[in-house]
């Protein structure tokens, strides 16, 4: 292990502080026989700890558009929740499908991009934004995943997250002192696009002090938005709520972590380019993410990997890349170890997939051929 740490010289101090595991809320704890015993009492932890806002209230979806595209039925789709602006979303589905199809919640990732949600997965009859085009250059193979999964014979929903696209943050509603002297413009001229995404990032800590001080977490944000988007699939007709799907990159990862961790709708799950251990980001890389992965006092209960563990034995990929610089390589494999134990101790060895592939944090066509090969075991009708 390096002697250097995101703490300095504190962080050897720190690492004893969250010791070496398996916590008491670990399946891997020695406490713990059965998953039936041992999963409502790490979920019921998980929740205290991650904080979720209530959504009750919130309004049914309205279908804003409806139309064809790529041998697509697009529906571009909002609803409101009881707290800041309409959420958008896209629906996908293969046109002419008939009865119901299995679903996917597709998340869409961080990547330092807040301007856009669902615009950069997908491609719609709207014209791509340059930024978005560049995105899924760099992070999908130049390919819109959502969009082909689809095609697969899937009804795959992609709504923005909260602080992204149409639930961004907007200067208009901002103090002065914290504007930066960034105006509020609807613009989608990809300047602003750059200059909105640099402001986002800084303004991330803001943000997140102030939703401790209401007692919340953005964790737990994304998450309670995740959970009722999850209902929005789950409940159309055309979509078979018994083989549904979730999956993502990056910020889409960490959404697939918490919430097929603790939602059992989700039957399948892949998570991609987000799985580490809190070591990992104690000593070597808090750096480099964003305030949305980090739950208070959770660390001490049970490592990062445990949470996407709550859902053994059901179905779970996981992909990682060797170069990714976003984690270290020791400490993804070190992450595997411990989810193969969780499924392995479940008698479910055989429901956890875990590969490694060459190069950097992406989710590229390889890597969705295997992930929907992955969804096509699970969720395709028997």
């Amino acid at each position: 292990m390096s002697s250097y740490s995101m703490l300095g010289a504190y962080g050897s101090w720190a690492a004893a502080l969250a010791n070496e595991g398996p916590n008491f809320l670990s399946f891997r704890h020695t406490h713990w026989i059965e998953p039936a015993a041992w999963r409502p009492a790490a979920r019921q932890r998980f929740r205290e700890r991650v904080a979720m806002p209530d959504t009750e209230g919130a309004e049914e979806c309205r279908t804003e558009r409806r139309y064809e595209y790529d041998g697509l039925q697009v529906e571009e789709l909002s609803w409101q929740l009881p707290y800041g602006p309409r959420t958008e979303a896209v629906l996908l589905k293969p046109a002419g499908a008939r009865g119901p199809l299995p679903g996917v919640l597709a998340l869409h990732d961080h990547g330092g991009h807040k301007f856009h949600g669902w615009q950069k997965i997908t491609r719609t009859d709207s014209e791509q934004n340059a930024v978005n085009i560049d995105h899924q250059a760099r992070a999908y193979g130049g390919a819109p995943w959502a969009n082909r999964l689809a095609q697969r014979g899937y009804a795959v929903l992609v709504p923005d997250a909260f602080a992204f696209g149409s639930r961004r943050v907007r200067i208009a509603d901002l103090p002065a002192a914290i504007r930066d002297g960034m105006d509020e413009q609807e613009s989608e001229d990809p300047s602003y696009i750059t200059a909105y995404n640099r402001w986002a990032g800084g303004h991330e800590s803001t943000l997140a002090k102030s939703l401790l001080s209401a007692g919340t977490t953005w964790a737990g944000v994304w998450l309670a938005e995740d959970v009722h988007a999850l209902g929005v699939l789950c409940g159309r007709d055309d979509v078979d709520a018994e083989r549904v799907g979730i999956g993502g990159l990056s910020g889409g990862g960490l959404r697939t972590v918490y919430l097929a961790g603790l939602d059992d709708r989700v039957r399948c799950a892949v998570c991609v380019g987000m799985m580490t251990t809190w070591r990992d980001f104690l000593l070597n890389k808090s750096h480099t993410h964003t305030w949305m992965i980090y739950v208070p006092h959770l660390a001490t209960e049970m490592d990062y990997p445990d949470i996407l563990g709550m859902r053994a034995p059901l179905p779970t990929m996981v992909q990682n890349n060797t170069e990714d610089p976003l984690f270290t390589l020791a400490e993804m494999r070190r992450a595997d170890v411990m989810l193969r134990q969780v499924y392995e101790k479940a008698d479910a060895g055989d429901r956890y997939s875990c590969s490694f592939y060459g190069g950097e944090h992406k989710f590229d066509i390889a890597m969705q051929e295997d992930a929907f090969d992955w969804f096509d075991r699970w969720l395709a009708e028997s």
